[in-house]
């Protein structure tokens, strides 16, 4: 059960904004944060509107979710705000995911909306109307350091950890926000909701990606960009033209179905190249990769990134994909950027996704920081070396 918010004050002159997206979590968090006396204040954001994709399992932040996090307003007795932030998010979010899934990347949406959206324009806002405290729905937890500051931990339920999605929180907004679900278990969030009589304890969870109303990609990236699907080859490792494609967009990192070409073995993708619209296929083996180069750090560490690597390199625990653990590694300065290896190496890394540091690999190890890929040396790229082709930029180190 929650415990203090380790806010000063007693709960009943304390402010807390809680974000509500329509969904079980943040509507628990609210209720709990209610029934300890503090004074809440409930905000959703209406992100985008795209018709269908209101009432579809599964969406969150649009129509059905605005009016259910409004009901859950009114049933714990909170005032409730909605603030249009379509404009904002389309730019902050949804045009930034359609660029980099035509430079061959694989976007990574909720970070780019926690970063830009819910932890900097939404905590502007939760001080503007004098709260304490920014309180989400978000599996992870916060917690003091003795010397000062806050921490922030993956959360008990390691199934529902979502420290992978936050690495972009820095120590200035860690000040302010509250995670209180951090050391419950989804099945004890629905059983509190149905114990305050919550009328979405029952609901659907929502998807990752919330915007894309098809569940296509695809689709969302050609509406905004016409033209953005340019046809192009399906190239093997050694360069042989194997097939055509209708545009990369189509097309992730370790994507193994929908290739329209067939050799006998199975083909996986290992490389979109976007500058000269190939896709490139090879086995499984050339998926694998040790070293990793990460840019735009976020380290919230207790000391500065560059002093903690000032011996060479630093071991840490790192996550490259959201369902993956964290696993052992290194991380050190390399040029202008760092470059991560990792020590039983990984499959399927692919650009513009995260890299999330932990100081441990299970329990609720802490988060030192993350960033997000630029590239990945795998087998396919050693290849090309060995050839001696030159990568394109998207895949350099």
């Amino acid at each position: 059960m929650l415990n203090s918010l380790d806010l000063a004050g007693r709960p009943e002159d304390t402010r807390v904004v809680v974000a509500m997206s329509g969904g079980v979590d943040s509507s628990v968090t609210a209720a709990l944060l209610k029934a300890q006396g503090f004074d809440v204040v409930g905000v959703t954001l209406q992100l985008y509107d795209h018709g269908a994709a209101t009432h579809r399992k599964g969406a969150c932040c649009a129509g059905q979710d605005i009016y259910d996090a409004r009901q859950v307003a009114e049933n714990i007795g909170i005032p409730h705000y909605v603030l249009d932030y379509e404009k904002r998010f389309k730019e902050a979010v949804i045009d930034r995911f359609a660029e980099s899934y035509m430079a061959g990347e694989t976007p990574i949406p909720c970070v780019d909306c926690n970063m830009s959206i819910k932890f900097h324009d939404l905590l502007g806002t939760a001080r503007e109307l004098g709260a304490q405290a920014l309180a989400t729905g978000h599996y992870v937890a916060s917690r003091a350091l003795p010397g000062g500051g806050r921490a922030l931990y993956r959360a008990k339920d390691e199934d529902r950890d979502q420290s992978y999605f936050l690495f972009a929180t820095t120590h200035d907004q860690l000040g302010m926000l509250r995670f209180p679900l951090g050391d419950l278990t989804k099945p004890e969030t629905r059983e509190l909701a149905r114990r305050f009589g919550l009328p979405v304890a029952d609901k659907h969870d929502s998807q990752d990606i919330c915007f894309v109303p098809s569940g296509r990609y695809s689709d969302v990236i050609e509406r905004l960009k016409p033209g953005a699907a340019e046809p192009g080859e399906i190239v093997d490792l050694d360069g042989r033209v194997l097939g055509r494609h209708s545009g990369i967009i189509h097309f992730t990192i370790g994507q193994r179905k929908g290739l329209g070409v067939a050799t006998g073995a199975p083909l996986y993708v290992v490389r979109l190249d976007s500058e000269r619209r190939r896709v490139v296929v090879g086995p499984r083996e050339a998926l694998r990769t040790r070293r990793i180069m990460v840019r735009d750090i976020n380290w919230i560490g207790d000391e500065a990134l560059d002093r903690a690597l000032a011996g060479g390199r630093m071991d840490v625990f790192v996550k490259v994909r959201s369902t993956r653990p964290p696993q052992a590694g290194w991380l050190r300065a390399a040029g202008a950027g760092y470059e991560v290896e990792l020590i039983d190496g990984e499959h399927g890394v692919s650009p513009g996704q995260a890299c999330v540091f932990y100081d441990a690999a299970e329990g609720q190890a802490r988060v030192l920081g993350g960033g997000f890929i630029a590239s990945a040396v795998s087998a396919a790229d050693n290849a090309v070396h060995r050839r001696g082709e030159v990568l394109p930029a998207a895949a350099r180190t």
